[in-house]
């Protein structure tokens, strides 16, 4: 005998338990229970989480036994797997790492600062810092107009070099987003970055000792100058412990200043995700991962991290961000990276020497 849900029509598939139509599964993905639903999205996120964290673990551990900058060997790594970004399963996962971690492991980044030791650098000192900044921003700008890249690569280059390196690159990147600068382009920034940094780790402790430079103009020649937090400290350590202890404030003084940075940034050309003509009160509004940082540097300042505590923290930072930074070089287009060579280098370069020219110059007159 015929079911009486079947007629000469057809089925009466709303009657059924498990009738459905051409969207069916979506419909049952959203009727699905909340745990369920988070499973699910987990799920998509797993292959593209998984591959992030086996190279960003390999980045790792190359740097623990061979020295050579985490970030830097991140990129590396990442770019070279960047064959895998090819199979659609792995973008939610890499782009979770590319965004999400990276805003976390900024705002984690706060915990290392207080603002007790910005006002410990005095007001002379923290004047030319704001100046040697300012100095390497407009570097940056001026050598992409040299080479012919874009304001945004400027804007990149000459943050990250300002500031505190991959992590100010990655912040201002949120901020000016993949369809103005390409992440290309922001990968080999990146390198640029690294390798910079790396080297004047290496050269700029042994340039302040021929030159003849006291332990307390070493350090805010070091601190002002490298870009990134780990190696500015250690060559500042390199030159002397006096030394080491100044650059540390004066590095960190520059980290708390990624805040104003972004914000200018945000202000002069706009949010990454909405068109142009916004009211100045909205280009005004922080990035909300900027403003948490913020608050984690307030919450340091008024409350005594214990130390372990702040330690977890650091390497947690530095986790995220190597996830963040393997994953962007892993959804880079290798051939736009051949296309642009040596051009995209200058920007950074230029911020480089910019910043060492202007940090020696205050260490001359001020200390």
């Amino acid at each position: 005998m015929m079911d009486v849900r079947s007629t000469a029509k057809g089925i009466d598939w709303d009657s059924l338990s498990y009738g459905g139509d051409l969207f069916g599964e979506l419909q049952l993905a959203e009727a699905a229970p909340p745990a369920r639903q988070r499973m699910l999205a987990l799920s998509a996120l797993w292959p593209g989480l998984a591959v992030c964290a086996v190279a960003a673990g390999a980045a790792a551990w190359l740097s623990d036994h061979y020295g050579f900058p985490i970030i830097l060997l991140g990129l590396l790594v990442g770019l070279s797997l960047n064959f895998i970004s090819q199979d659609l399963r792995t973008h939610k996962g890499l782009d979770f790492a590319s965004r999400t971690c990276l805003r976390i492991g900024i705002v984690v980044l706060g915990f290392q600062v207080t603002f007790m030791q910005i006002a410990a650098l005095g007001l002379a000192p923290f004047a030319a810092l704001t100046v040697v900044m300012a100095v390497t921003f407009a570097a940056g700008m001026g050598g992409a107009k040299i080479a012919g890249q874009s304001r945004y690569a400027g804007i990149l280059a000459g943050g990250a070099t300002a500031v505190c390196g991959a992590s100010a690159a990655l912040a201002l990147y949120g901020v000016i987003g993949k369809d103005r600068l390409s992440q290309a382009q922001f990968a080999l920034t990146l390198v640029g970055v690294s390798l910079a940094s790396a080297f004047a780790m290496s050269v700029y402790p042994v340039l302040a000792a021929e030159l003849g430079l006291s332990h307390g103009q070493a350090g805010f020649l070091i601190g002002a100058s490298i870009h990134d937090v780990a190696q500015a400290i250690g060559g500042g350590y390199a030159f002397s412990d006096a030394a080491g202890s100044y650059a540390t404030i004066v590095k960190l003084a520059r980290v708390a200043l990624l805040a104003p940075v972004v914000a200018l940034v945000s202000l002069a050309i706009g949010p990454a995700d909405q068109g142009g003509g916004q009211p100045v009160w909205k280009r005004l509004a922080l990035p909300w991962f900027i403003l948490a940082f913020l608050g984690a540097v307030a919450l340091n300042s008024v409350i005594a991290v214990p130390a372990p505590l702040g330690h977890a923290a650091l390497i947690a930072s530095k986790a995220l961000l190597l996830l963040a930074v393997t994953a962007t070089a892993m959804r880079s287009r290798m051939d736009l990276l051949l296309q642009m060579g040596w051009r995209a280098a200058v920007p950074v370069v230029c911020a480089t020497l910019a910043s060492f020219a202007t940090a020696l110059g205050f260490a001359y007159l001020l200390l």
